[in-house]
């Protein structure tokens, strides 16, 4: 807990709001920074976030009643908190116990589909499960937060690309490479690579956030779609295991693939000025069009100051254009790199399955002939 502490030392100096002059801590920002807060406000009612990493499915399994539309305190994340920070989009993870593996992962997989249909079912006004970019413009023009089941982790297949086809058909949207023997420290297998494959002709992501180096290297060299982070910072500013080095966010920039930066205090620090240093340094080393957000709500981790929970958005987006981000750059932070990701695997699955189908109907015309 030592690094989640700031030493602010007091110096007597008094300023225009009656706090420290550069308080870190504040609730609110300072009475220069309000109108930057809503110029952000502003910002995000036209692109609004889509947010990489949720793990409320799991977190309103231990609740024995719960309401999302009219609020709800226990978790990090309802509909009147996601209105206010103007989320638009939510990936929800399909999270595992810590002793599941094999059958009791795929398990404990579908458990986790079939709780998200459940919510988003009694939830109907403000939450809808989609498949497809297409299906997020759709429910953001209905006035719903788009839900995408996914990421799920890769022992949920049990070495099995029926398995995945059968998750994919239930909804499952990206899958976690790491954390088996065809994706481990050695990279990937040829059943890994071959899971890589039916990724893409499933319009399914992959997602290298925990990865050892070489499954990420192998997984963006190998696939025809962008590969997702959809937890990790730098770790040229933060060591830490999940955060990605310098080398793999270039390579990630170059195969137009998307860091998702996650806000936790852990990986990124314990501000919103740490978070936003985070995100200034994957936009300059991956660039503008492979930095996402990915708030890691309801997952157990510890937040910044000022981003406790869902409604807090704004007050990042305030912070990135104190610092001169533009309205282009925050529009792809925001919504239009997640977007441009998910158009991607929907066209290469689409030609994928054209292709398949093409020589069914050749030898179907050669028969009627």
């Amino acid at each position: 807990m030592a690094d989640l502490q700031h030493d602010i030392s007091t110096t007597g100096e008094v300023g225009v709001d009656g706090g420290l002059p550069d308080d870190p801590f504040s609730k609110e920002p300072h009475t220069s920074d309000g109108g930057l807060l809503a110029q952000a406000h502003a910002l995000l009612a036209d692109h609004p976030v889509a947010d990489g990493y949720s793990g409320l499915p799991w977190a309103l399994r231990h609740l024995p009643w719960y309401d999302l539309e009219l609020g709800e305190a226990a978790v990090d994340t309802d509909v009147p908190r996601m209105r206010e920070g103007h989320v638009g989009v939510l990936f929800w993870s399909l999270h595992l116990p810590e002793d599941a593996d094999g059958r009791r992962a795929t398990a404990a997989t579908l458990e986790q589909l079939d709780q998200v249909r459940a919510v988003i079912e009694t939830h109907p006004e403000g939450l809808r499960l989609v498949r497809t970019a297409g299906q997020i413009i759709d429910a953001r023009n209905c006035g719903r937060v788009a839900v995408v089941p996914g990421p799920a982790h890769a022992a949920a297949l049990d070495d099995s690309l029926g398995i995945l086809r059968i998750l994919h058909a239930l909804g499952l949207r990206v899958l976690t490479l790491s954390g088996t023997a065809w994706a481990g420290a050695d990279g990937l297998s040829r059943f890994g690579e071959e899971v890589v494959r039916e990724l893409n002709r499933l319009g399914v992501l992959a997602d290298v956030s925990g990865a050892s180096a070489a499954t990420a290297e192998r997984a963006l060299a190998l696939s025809k779609t962008p590969v997702l982070c959809t937890r990790s910072a730098a770790r040229a500013l933060r060591p830490h295991p999940a955060n990605l080095p310098d080398e793999l966010l270039t390579a990630l920039g170059e195969a137009k693939g998307l860091c998702m930066v996650p806000l936790t205090a852990e990986q990124t620090g314990p501000t919103v000025r740490d978070v936003a240093d985070h995100l200034d340094h994957v936009r300059d080393v991956a660039g503008p069009e492979c930095v996402g957000l990915s708030g890691t709500y309801d997952s157990g981790a510890v937040h910044p100051r000022d981003l406790a929970d869902a409604s807090r958005y704004p007050h990042l987006i305030a912070e990135l254009l104190r610092r001169g981000w533009s309205e282009a750059e925050l529009s792809l932070l925001t919504w239009g790199n997640v977007q441009r990701v998910l158009r991607s695997a929907d066209f290469t699955a689409r030609a994928a399955q054209h292709r398949r189908e093409a020589p069914h109907a050749r030898i179907t015309e050669l028969d009627n002939s």
